[in-house]
Protein backbone atom coordinates (compact mmCIF):
# COMPACT_ATOMS: atom_id res chain seq x y z
CA UNK A 1 0.00 0.00 0.00
CA UNK A 2 1.42 3.34 -1.07
CA UNK A 3 1.58 6.04 1.68
CA UNK A 4 -0.72 9.04 1.28
CA UNK A 5 0.58 12.54 1.48
CA UNK A 6 -0.47 14.80 4.34
CA UNK A 7 -1.76 18.32 4.42
CA UNK A 8 -3.01 19.73 7.70
CA UNK A 9 -4.61 22.82 6.31
CA UNK A 10 -7.48 20.78 4.98
CA UNK A 11 -8.10 19.55 8.46
CA UNK A 12 -8.12 23.01 9.76
CA UNK A 13 -10.49 24.13 7.05
CA UNK A 14 -13.44 22.04 8.30
CA UNK A 15 -14.20 24.49 11.05
CA UNK A 16 -14.36 27.36 8.59
CA UNK A 17 -17.04 25.62 6.55
CA UNK A 18 -18.68 23.63 9.35
CA UNK A 19 -19.73 20.02 9.24
CA UNK A 20 -20.82 20.35 5.58
CA UNK A 21 -17.16 20.24 4.58
CA UNK A 22 -17.33 16.46 4.92
CA UNK A 23 -19.92 16.24 2.14
CA UNK A 24 -18.48 18.92 -0.16
CA UNK A 25 -15.05 19.29 -1.66
CA UNK A 26 -13.56 22.35 0.05
CA UNK A 27 -11.95 25.12 -1.94
CA UNK A 28 -8.31 25.89 -1.19
CA UNK A 29 -5.81 28.42 -2.37
CA UNK A 30 -2.01 28.27 -2.43
CA UNK A 31 -0.09 31.53 -2.31
CA UNK A 32 3.10 33.08 -0.97
CA UNK A 33 3.03 35.30 2.13
CA UNK A 34 4.04 35.61 5.77
CA UNK A 35 1.73 33.39 7.81
CA UNK A 36 1.37 31.60 11.14
CA UNK A 37 2.10 27.87 11.01
CA UNK A 38 0.15 26.11 13.76
CA UNK A 39 0.78 22.51 12.68
CA UNK A 40 2.58 21.57 15.93
CA UNK A 41 1.04 24.26 18.13
CA UNK A 42 0.10 23.69 21.74
CA UNK A 43 -2.98 25.60 22.82
CA UNK A 44 -4.47 27.04 26.00
CA UNK A 45 -8.21 27.25 26.72
CA UNK A 46 -9.77 30.70 27.06
CA UNK A 47 -12.15 30.60 30.05
CA UNK A 48 -15.81 30.95 29.05
CA UNK A 49 -15.13 30.65 25.30
CA UNK A 50 -15.18 27.89 22.69
CA UNK A 51 -11.82 29.14 21.42
CA UNK A 52 -8.24 28.51 22.43
CA UNK A 53 -5.03 30.50 22.14
CA UNK A 54 -2.34 28.65 20.20
CA UNK A 55 1.35 29.58 19.99
CA UNK A 56 2.36 29.22 16.34
CA UNK A 57 5.53 29.73 14.31
CA UNK A 58 5.73 32.68 11.90
CA UNK A 59 6.91 31.65 8.43
CA UNK A 60 7.26 33.19 4.97
CA UNK A 61 6.70 31.21 1.80
CA UNK A 62 4.02 29.18 0.06
CA UNK A 63 1.12 27.86 2.14
CA UNK A 64 -2.42 26.57 1.79
CA UNK A 65 -5.59 28.09 3.16
CA UNK A 66 -9.30 28.37 2.48
CA UNK A 67 -8.86 32.06 1.67
CA UNK A 68 -6.25 34.00 -0.35
CA UNK A 69 -3.08 35.20 1.38
CA UNK A 70 -3.12 38.55 3.13
CA UNK A 71 -0.24 40.86 3.96
CA UNK A 72 0.80 41.32 7.58
CA UNK A 73 -1.23 44.24 8.92
CA UNK A 74 -0.33 46.76 11.60
CA UNK A 75 -3.27 47.18 14.01
CA UNK A 76 -3.81 48.53 17.51
CA UNK A 77 -3.23 44.93 18.74
CA UNK A 78 0.10 44.70 16.90
CA UNK A 79 1.08 42.97 13.68
CA UNK A 80 -1.69 40.60 12.55
CA UNK A 81 -1.66 37.72 10.08
CA UNK A 82 -3.56 34.50 9.35
CA UNK A 83 -2.77 30.89 10.15
CA UNK A 84 -2.21 28.72 7.09
CA UNK A 85 -1.03 25.19 6.34
CA UNK A 86 2.30 23.82 5.11
CA UNK A 87 2.63 20.06 4.39
CA UNK A 88 4.01 17.77 7.09
CA UNK A 89 6.08 14.59 6.90
CA UNK A 90 4.62 12.55 9.78
CA UNK A 91 1.62 12.38 12.09
CA UNK A 92 -0.25 10.18 14.56
CA UNK A 93 -3.86 9.23 13.84
CA UNK A 94 -6.06 9.64 16.91
CA UNK A 95 -9.50 8.06 17.43
CA UNK A 96 -10.63 9.42 20.80
CA UNK A 97 -12.94 12.26 21.88
CA UNK A 98 -10.15 14.58 23.02
CA UNK A 99 -10.80 18.22 22.04
CA UNK A 100 -8.40 19.86 19.57
CA UNK A 101 -7.89 23.26 17.95
CA UNK A 102 -8.89 24.12 14.39
CA UNK A 103 -6.60 26.93 13.25
CA UNK A 104 -6.82 27.15 9.45
CA UNK A 105 -7.23 30.82 8.47
CA UNK A 106 -7.45 31.80 12.16
CA UNK A 107 -6.53 35.37 13.16
CA UNK A 108 -3.13 35.75 14.81
CA UNK A 109 -0.99 38.46 16.42
CA UNK A 110 2.81 38.34 16.19
CA UNK A 111 4.35 38.29 19.66
CA UNK A 112 6.74 41.07 20.62
CA UNK A 113 7.85 39.09 23.69
CA UNK A 114 10.03 36.61 21.82
CA UNK A 115 13.61 36.71 22.96
CA UNK A 116 14.77 34.89 19.83
CA UNK A 117 13.80 37.30 17.03
CA UNK A 118 15.03 34.80 14.42
CA UNK A 119 12.10 32.48 15.28
CA UNK A 120 9.08 34.75 15.76
CA UNK A 121 5.86 33.37 17.25
CA UNK A 122 2.24 34.35 16.89
CA UNK A 123 -0.74 33.94 19.22
CA UNK A 124 -3.63 32.56 17.17
CA UNK A 125 -7.30 32.42 18.16
CA UNK A 126 -8.44 28.94 17.09
CA UNK A 127 -11.76 27.14 17.44
CA UNK A 128 -12.02 24.29 19.92
CA UNK A 129 -13.57 21.20 18.32
CA UNK A 130 -14.32 17.65 19.35
CA UNK A 131 -16.05 14.51 18.08
CA UNK A 132 -15.44 15.18 14.37
CA UNK A 133 -13.99 11.73 13.67
CA UNK A 134 -10.39 10.55 13.57
CA UNK A 135 -7.93 13.45 13.70
CA UNK A 136 -4.18 13.88 13.31
CA UNK A 137 -1.45 15.10 15.64
CA UNK A 138 1.67 16.23 13.82
CA UNK A 139 4.72 14.73 15.51
CA UNK A 140 8.12 13.25 14.76
CA UNK A 141 7.67 10.33 17.18
CA UNK A 142 4.71 8.57 18.80
CA UNK A 143 4.21 7.79 22.48
CA UNK A 144 1.13 6.68 24.42
CA UNK A 145 0.61 10.36 25.36
CA UNK A 146 0.53 11.71 21.78
CA UNK A 147 -3.25 11.30 21.39
CA UNK A 148 -4.20 12.02 24.99
CA UNK A 149 -2.27 15.03 26.31
CA UNK A 150 -3.10 18.71 25.98
CA UNK A 151 -4.93 20.65 23.30
CA UNK A 152 -3.13 20.69 19.96
CA UNK A 153 -3.77 22.22 16.56
CA UNK A 154 -5.19 19.51 14.35
CA UNK A 155 -7.51 18.47 11.54
CA UNK A 156 -9.55 15.41 10.72
CA UNK A 157 -8.12 12.65 8.57
CA UNK A 158 -10.79 13.51 5.98
CA UNK A 159 -9.63 17.12 5.91
CA UNK A 160 -6.01 16.05 5.51
CA UNK A 161 -6.96 13.85 2.59
CA UNK A 162 -8.88 16.72 0.93
CA UNK A 163 -5.96 19.13 1.31
CA UNK A 164 -3.49 16.52 0.09
CA UNK A 165 -5.59 15.82 -2.98
CA UNK A 166 -5.67 19.55 -3.74
CA UNK A 167 -1.92 20.01 -3.20
CA UNK A 168 -1.17 17.15 -5.59
CA UNK A 169 -2.47 19.49 -8.32
CA UNK A 170 -0.22 22.41 -7.27
CA UNK A 171 3.31 23.00 -8.55
CA UNK A 172 4.17 25.71 -6.00
CA UNK A 173 3.42 23.56 -2.92
CA UNK A 174 3.32 19.82 -3.57
CA UNK A 175 2.61 17.60 -0.55
CA UNK A 176 5.30 15.42 0.99
CA UNK A 177 5.06 11.67 1.30
CA UNK A 178 4.14 11.30 4.94
CA UNK A 179 4.40 8.61 7.55
CA UNK A 180 1.63 7.60 9.94
CA UNK A 181 3.45 6.99 13.23
CA UNK A 182 0.89 4.69 14.80
CA UNK A 183 -1.47 2.06 13.47
CA UNK A 184 -5.02 2.29 14.79
CA UNK A 185 -6.89 -1.00 14.83
CA UNK A 186 -10.62 -1.03 15.30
Amino acid sequence: MKPRRLTLSASLMLLTFGVTAFSQQPQFTVCKSTYALCTKARCTPIPGKSEVSCTCDVRTGYSLGAHPCEDVKQTSEGQTLKSRYYPVTSYARCSNDRPWAYCLDAPCVISNKDKDKTKPKAACLCSLVQKQGDYVVTADTYTKLTCTTGIVSSATVTQIDQATDFLETQDALPPFDFKVLNVQRK
